[in-house]
C-alpha cells in the first residue's frame, strides 16, 4: 500500500464505480479485435520514411497497443521487433477530423446514413466525423432528438462520430433546454443566420446567438455558425431578375452576394466579444463554418481575432478547388451556400489559409438523393445545395494544395489538430505517445481518376462535384483507435466506431481534477495497474 501515493486515493474513491465498466469494455474490445479490424493482433509497430508529429516529419516507427499510442522511435533507435506493418515511403498521418459533415441519419438516411457516411470517411483517411444537428430527421435540437441520433448510430459507423446540437429559436432564450442538450452530450452548438431549408431547424439573430453563448461559456464548449444573412428583407430570389437564366451559375451566384456573409458576420461579431477574457461569455467559443468570401468578411475576422474575440473560422476544399467561371449551365452538383465564388477569391482564399488567418478545413460533406439534384432540369435556383465530398477530402486539398507549397504538416494541421482542438477531443488529432492511435496512411504521389472505375463508397457518387477529377493522394489503410479499419479497397467485417459524447460528469471538477480523470479514461488499463499496487 506503500506504494501508492495517499493523496491519490481520494480521486480514485469517486471513480470505482467506474473502472469495472471501463475494464469489461477494454476487455470486451480485445477479444472481439479481428472483427473490428483488419489486423489479427492488437499489439504492433508501423514504420514508414514520412511519420507526420507535432515536431515535424520523421522517418521512423509507431507502437500501437489496444486503443493507444505507446511509443514514437526515430529510425535511428528503432529495432526491429514484435508485429511489424512496415509502409515504406507512404505518409502516416494522424487521421482527419471532419467537424462538419451531415450525415443525414435518422430519417434522411436515403441521403447518406452513418453507415455508408462512416465507410467513405474510412476510406478517405477521416476517423471522427462530428455530425450537424441538421439534415437528419427530426433535427437534433433537444436530448430526446439526440437520443434517436445515437440510436441510429449504433453497430453502424465504421469511424469515431461524435453530434453537435442545434441552436434554434425555440431552445435560445431556454437555458435549462439548452443545458440538458449539452449535458447529454452534444460537443457544441449549430445556429444558422439565414434560413436552413429545414423547417424544424430555423434561423437565429444576434440575440438567439448571445443566449447561446452565455450558456456555452459555462461548457467551454463552442457554437459553430453558418454565417449569411439577407439583407433589406430581400430573399435570394428577390435579387435575381426575371430574365436571368436560372441554369447558369452566375444567376445564383448573384442571388447569395458576398455582402450576405458581410452582414452576418458583423452581426455576429457585435456578440462575439463577449467570449473576449473577462467577457460575460468568457470559455465560450465563436466558430464560422464554410467561409467563402475572402475579402470584406475575412478581414472582419481578422479584426476580431485581433481584438481578442475567441473565434476560429474554417473553409472547404470545394472553395480552394473550383471557380465559378468553369462551372457549367445546369451543373447543380456545384451548388452549396455560401456559393463557389470567382477565381480571384479562390485565390485569396488560398493566400488566407496558407497565412493562417483561416484556421482549420472541412467537408461540408452534404449530399441529397439525386432527384433533388434536378440533373435534368438544371436549375441552380430549385435544385438541392450541398457538395458531397467526404472520400476525396484529402486528396483534393493535396492535388490543388500542391500549387502554393502545401506541406504535409499543414494538411495535419489544418485536418486533425486544429478541428480535434474545436471538437475538445484531447487525445486525438496528432501522432504524440498516449492519444488515441487514429492514423491514415497515404501515397502522396499516386495519381488516380476519380471515376466509375475508382471505389466510391458515399451513397450517390453521381451527385459530387468530384467526380471526373484526376487527383494526387491515394489512401493506404486507415487505423481508428488501433483497429485497421480500412485498408486497399476492403473494409473491417464490423463497423466498431465510437460514438463520442462529450462528458457530462466532469463538468464541475476543478480543472487538475479533470484532467488527471480524463488522462486515465483515455486509457483505462492504467486504472487495473493502479490497482493492482493496492
Amino acid at each position: 500500500m506503500d506504494i501508492l501515493p495517499w493523496k491519490v486515493l481520494p480521486l480514485l474513491v469517486p471513480l470505482a464505480s467506474f473502472i469495472g465498466f471501463f475494464y469489461l469494455q477494454d476487455s470486451s474490445k480485445l477479444s472481439s479485435h479481428t472483427e473490428c479490424s483488419l489486423l489479427a493482433y492488437n499489439h504492433y509497430w508501423i514504420t514508414s520514411k514520412r511519420i507526420v508529429t507535432p515536431q515535424g516529419l520523421i522517418s521512423g516507427a509507431v507502437e500501437v497497443k489496444g486503443e493507444s499510442i505507446l511509443s514514437i522511435v526515430k529510425e535511428e533507435e528503432w529495432q526491429r521487433r514484435g508485429n511489424v506493418v512496415d509502409y515504406g515511403d507512404a505518409v502516416v498521418m494522424p487521421g482527419l477530423v471532419d467537424v462538419h459533415a451531415h450525415l443525414d441519419d435518422p430519417g434522411r438516411a436515403e441521403w447518406e446514413g452513418f453507415l455508408s457516411g462512416t465507410k467513405a470517411a474510412a476510406a478517405g483517411g477521416i476517423t471522427t466525423l462530428i455530425d450537424m444537428p441538421l439534415n437528419s430527421d427530426p433535427s437534433t435540437v433537444s436530448p430526446e432528438t439526440l437520443q434517436l441520433k445515437i440510436e441510429a448510430a449504433k453497430k453502424r459507423i465504421y469511424v469515431d462520430v461524435g453530434f453537435w446540437g442545434g441552436l434554434v429559436p425555440g431552445n435560445a432564450f431556454n437555458a435549462s433546454a439548452l443545458e440538458s442538450l449539452l449535458d447529454a452530450g452534444v460537443l457544441g452548438l449549430k445556429s444558422f443566420m439565414c434560413p436552413s431549408g429545414i423547417n424544424d431547424f430555423p434561423m437565429t439573430n444576434a440575440s438567439h446567438i448571445k443566449e447561446g453563448l452565455s450558456v456555452l461559456a459555462k461548457y467551454k464548449r463552442p457554437l459553430l455558425v453558418h454565417a449569411e444573412m439577407e439583407q433589406n428583407s430581400e430573399s435570394n430570389l428577390q435579387l435575381v431578375d426575371a430574365e436571368d437564366d436560372p441554369r447558369s451559375y452566375l444567376t445564383y451566384l448573384k442571388s447569395r452576394p458576398p455582402s450576405w456573409e458581410e452582414a452576418a458576420i458583423r452581426e455576429l461579431l457585435s456578440v462575439a466579444k463577449d467570449t473576449r477574457i473577462g467577457g460575460p461569455a468568457e470559455g465560450a467559443h465563436v466558430h464560422i463554418v464554410h467561409l467563402s468570401d475572402a475579402s470584406s468578411s475575412l478581414d472582419l475576422i481578422k479584426g476580431a481575432k485581433s481584438s481578442g474575440d475567441s473565434i476560429t473560422v474554417e473553409t472547404c476544399p470545394h472553395y480552394l478547388a473550383f471557380s465559378a467561371e468553369e462551372i457549367q449551365d445546369g451543373d447543380t452538383r456545384f451548388k452549396c451556400s455560401p456559393p463557389i465564388r470567382d477565381a480571384s477569391n479562390k485565390e485569396k482564399l488560398w493566400g488566407a489559409l496558407m497565412e493562417g488567418h483561416i484556421d482549420m478545413l472541412s467537408s461540408d460533406h452534404s449530399p441529397t438523393v439525386p432527384e433533388l439534384k434536378l440533373h435534368n432540369d438544371g436549375s441552380f435556383l430549385k435544385a438541392w445545395g450541398g457538395i458531397s465530398s467526404l472520400q476525396f477530402v484529402l486528396p483534393v486539398t493535396w492535388t490543388y494544395g500542391l500549387n502554393y507549397g502545401v506541406t504535409l504538416e499543414q494538411l495535419a494541421l489544418w485536418w486533425s489538430e486544429r478541428p480535434a482542438k474545436l471538437a475538445g477531443l484531447k487525445p486525438k488529432g496528432a501522432i504524440k505517445v498516449g492519444n488515441l492511435a487514429d492514423l491514415v496512411v497515404w501515397q502522396p504521389e499516386v495519381e488516380f481518376d476519380l471515376n466509375s472505375d475508382h471505389p466510391i463508397y458515399i451513397k450517390h457518387p453521381s451527385i459530387s462535384a468530384y467526380l471526373g477529377n484526376r487527383l494526387s493522394g491515394k489512401v493506404l489503410a486507415t487505423f481508428v483507435r488501433g483497429n485497421l479499419v480500412y485498408k486497399d479497397g476492403e473494409h473491417a467485417p464490423t463497423p466498431c466506431g465510437t460514438k463520442i459524447l462529450a462528458s457530462t460528469f466532469s463538468a464541475g471538477l476543478t480543472d487538475p481534477l479533470k484532467s488527471f480523470f480524463i488522462s486515465r479514461l483515455s486509457n483505462p488499463i492504467n486504472y487495473r495497474k493502479l490497482l493492482d499496487k493496492m
